[in-house]
């Protein structure tokens, strides 16, 4: 990492998430909202269909990064702004696509911005990530 530069991609991944995925994650988490799983509910308060959990959206946008760093541990601060929901199609399911772009490299931390995208529109807005080099 000693030639680290501002504007290197430092990651990328794409997670596909299926219904199968929500549910294994409400499991986790214990959030059973039926959002997160029943298209009738989801149309019912106006979604455009079943939703990821915010928190998993997130999750897997940080743990993009991890391989780099080798250790989850060198991960300081993390922070999101949701802009939009990740819709899960029952038969399709969703990718959601993560870039790790080095944005600010101060002594010894960087800042890493996530561009995290699903059906081409960003999901999460502002995701930085402040890490030990």
């Amino acid at each position: 990492m000693s030639a680290l530069q501002v504007g290197d991609v430092v990651a990328q991944r794409t997670v596909h998430l299926t219904r199968e995925s929500l549910v294994r994650y409400a499991g986790a988490s214990g959030d059973f909202n039926p959002i997160h799983y029943r298209d009738d509910v989801a149309a019912r308060v106006g979604l455009p269909g079943v939703l990821a959990h915010g928190m998993l959206t997130m999750g897997l946008a940080v743990e993009t990064i991890v391989p780099w760093l080798g250790d989850a541990g060198r991960i300081l601060e993390y922070g999101v702004r949701f802009t939009r929901p990740v819709v899960v199609d029952g038969e399709g399911g969703a990718d959601v696509e993560v870039t790790a772009t080095v944005a600010v490299i101060d002594g010894d931390t960087a800042r890493i911005d996530l561009t995290v995208t699903s059906a081409g529109t960003t999901v999460l807005g502002k995701a930085q990530v402040r890490v030990r080099l």
